[in-house]
C-alpha cells in the first residue's frame, strides 16, 4: 500500500474529512489533498510528524510494510 492510500485510510478511519485534518496538522486543504492524490510523493518529515499527531499515530504507522 502506498503512502497516500495509509493516510487516506487513516483519515477515513479517523471519521476525518480532508479539512478536519488539514486543520488539526495545520496544513492547507490542499496539501492534504496532493498527499492523498499521491501529486506529493515525497513530504517532508515536518509534514508527516504534523499528520501523525492529527491522526493520533506515529510516522511509523506510514512506512511500507516489510514483504
Amino acid at each position: 500500500m502506498e503512502l497516500k492510500d495509509r493516510i487516506r485510510l487513516m483519515r477515513l478511519d479517523a471519521g476525518f474529512t480532508q479539512q478536519d485534518l488539514s486543520q488539526l496538522a495545520g496544513l492547507t486543504v490542499g496539501s492534504v489533498s496532493k498527499l492523498e492524490r499521491g501529486i506529493t510523493t515525497n513530504p517532508d518529515w515536518v509534514t508527516m510528524v504534523k499528520i501523525a499527531k492529527a491522526l493520533e499515530t506515529t510516522t511509523a504507522a506510514f512506512e511500507e510494510e516489510a514483504p
